[in-house]
């Protein structure tokens, strides 16, 4: 436990990591990969490229320091970190890498600003940070590797099946190569990705959304090849996974992880509404759903780009032919002249207010979000005006978060 003077201390910090936050992270990530090149072996390297980690890191310092006093209050964000960190193999010895390089950041950032009582204080407070990661996740790692057909760490998966879904989507059907059964999942969970990619000096790992239902002898997951674009450069993972995985290969996965998942206690009519790849988890949702006996009211909303990038369209398609309580809707922002002439979708440009009305006509609804972070920002700012509650929108992201925060932070204030 953290005495009252230590907690003060740390909460006087919050104004300046508020200023210096990504600052000081980025720091860290210099250290730290200077000082421990291994641990390149896990950690994103395009998100670490484009700022993404260092402003998520920034966020999750700053939120532990708003509550030092109270951390119960940011352990549903300590549970998704956990889920993350289990599903990449981070371990109980990794952490007081991580803290002595974080003190070192703050300390040279800050200068003399950062006095030998608040490196202290930051000290204590971290390893209470630390000591409640490393619980949670050894639990996590505990009922992976104990659960009927689960696993520790990472276990060979061949490729059964490479099957193309569109434009930029390929779906990979993969089963364990020990012929062992599978691992049970939720609906909406992810399995992290490890290749091994020719001439890369570190490994690269990826998670993925489960797009199918559980119970299945296989495991797939829907991948869309990141091209380069605007100064961002391919995504190593996805471009190997499509241009040189082939059927027969093996590729090394995790158990399955995430806390972005159908609650199937909630009986209330459901909106499942995504974008771009953003729909596998929910196409995983709705195969599931499809399977119960019940009447629930659920309402498939889909953005794309056009319909030569719309991935399982055909397999949504069919779960509302042969399900009467599902409903589906297509928005194509910037459709082709083919699309149009073949119709196939409900909504051209992209999804306003008025629009979302007229297909989610109530507000008592539970509703699942994924896709790209602007797309979910407009879509988060959408569902309020509707009168959805806040509690009511689950939202899964692809990478760190950030945007979607500012949004539900602009709500409260």
């Amino acid at each position: 436990m953290l005495n009252e003077r230590t907690i003060a201390v740390i909460k006087s910090t919050v104004p300046v990591l508020a200023e210096h936050g990504t600052a000081i992270t980025k720091c860290f990530y210099k250290r730290l990969f200077t000082n421990h090149p291994e641990l390149l072996n896990i950690f994103n390297h395009a998100n670490q490229h484009r700022g993404r980690q260092p402003e998520a890191l920034a966020g999750a310092v700053y939120a532990a320091a708003a509550h030092i006093d109270n951390l119960e209050a940011i352990l549903p964000a300590v549970r998704q970190i956990a889920h993350k960190h289990r599903s990449l193999g981070i371990r109980p010895e990794q952490y007081p890498i991580v803290g002595e390089n974080l003190l070192a950041a703050i300390k040279e950032v800050l200068g003399d600003a950062a006095t030998d009582e608040i490196i202290q204080a930051w000290a204590e407070s971290y390893g209470v940070i630390a000591d409640v990661f490393i619980s949670v996740e050894a639990e996590m790692y505990r009922q992976a590797e104990q659960q009927e057909g689960g696993w520790a760490d990472f276990r060979p998966f061949v490729v059964q099946r490479k099957e193309r879904e569109s434009e930029t989507i390929t779906s990979f059907y993969l089963v364990p190569q020990d012929g062992g059964p599978l691992a049970r999942f939720v609906p909406g969970q992810y399995v992290s990705v490890k290749p091994e990619m020719p001439g890369e000096q570190y490994t690269h790992i990826r998670q993925y959304s489960l797009s199918d239902a559980p119970g299945r002898p296989y495991y797939r997951i829907t991948v869309k090849r990141e091209d380069a674009a605007d100064g961002k450069p391919a995504g190593k993972v996805s471009t190997y996974l499509h241009t040189s995985v082939r059927e027969g290969d093996v590729l090394q996965l995790s158990a399955p992880a995430g806390d972005f998942t159908l609650d199937a206690e909630d009986d209330r009519p459901i909106v499942l509404l995504s974008g771009g790849v953003g729909l596998t988890p929910l196409v995983s949702m709705l195969n599931t759903l499809a399977e119960q006996p019940s009447d629930r009211s659920i309402t498939f909303i889909h953005a794309a780009l056009r319909g030569s990038v719309h991935a399982l369209k055909e397999q949504v398609n069919e779960v509302a032919a042969r399900c009467p309580n599902v409903r589906v809707y297509y928005a194509y922002s910037s459709p082709t002249e083919e699309d149009r002439a073949a119709g196939g979708y409900d909504k051209e440009g992209l999804i306003d207010a008025e629009w979302l009305r007229s297909v989610v006509p109530q507000a008592d609804v539970r509703v699942y979000l994924c896709g790209p972070t602007p797309f979910m920002a407009a879509m988060y700012r959408q569902l309020l005006a509707l009168g959805v509650r806040e509690n009511d929108i689950r939202y899964e992201f692809f990478g760190p978060q950030g945007q979607l925060l500012e949004e539900e932070q602009a709500v409260r204030r």
